[in-house]
């Protein structure tokens, strides 16, 4: 017998993000009744020689790129939660902007999460230390190692963040 059983949904791609104006993180996994697989995972950087209008639109194409790559059905972002001095969030949030614009042009849905909502939904608890959250995206995704750059590892928690709080079948479980 062939097709999807009763407990089982279509596989789907589930692209994370972790925004930063000179690194963004990105992830893609692939989330099929439950398990999940790492399709790929980097970032997109951008050199501080540059204008800030090349940077962002280096990594607006770059977001393009990675959905024209693997056709994501949804997406998760890290949400800009609290930064000590307005000179360093106003760069992330502008890449935030360009991120979300992506995910908008695309139609593809886009959820942000608190760090730590991305922590607990990850690890089980809002207090895991960067290095818990990294085991656990190993551990969950079935790695050898613990993904490379930091940037792309929360990218990818990020995505795993979305998976869980939608269930296997894409249905908000919130």
């Amino acid at each position: 017998m062939s097709g999807i059983g009763a407990f089982e949904t279509a596989p789907r791609v589930v692209v994370g993000i972790d925004p930063g104006l000179a690194s963004v993180g990105w992830g893609v996994i692939r989330d099929c009744s439950g398990s999940l697989e790492r399709l790929d995972h980097g970032c997109i950087s951008t050199a501080s020689t540059l204008p800030t209008g090349k940077r962002l639109a280096v990594i607006y194409s770059g977001i393009i790129a990675i959905f024209e790559r693997w056709k994501p059905q949804c997406g998760g972002i890290e949400s800009l939660f609290f930064f000590r001095n307005v000179t360093s969030a106003l760069p992330v949030a502008e890449a935030r902007g360009v991120i979300r614009l992506a995910f908008e042009h695309a139609g593809i849905p886009l959820a942000e999460f608190t760090p730590n909502d991305i922590k607990k939904s990850v690890t089980g608890s809002a207090r895991a230390d960067k290095a818990q959250v990294q085991e656990m995206v190993r551990l969950l995704l079935g790695l050898r190692e613990v993904p490379k750059p930091d940037h792309a590892a929360d990218a990818l928690a990020a995505a795993i963040c979305r998976i869980h709080h939608e269930g296997p079948a894409g249905l908000s479980v919130l």
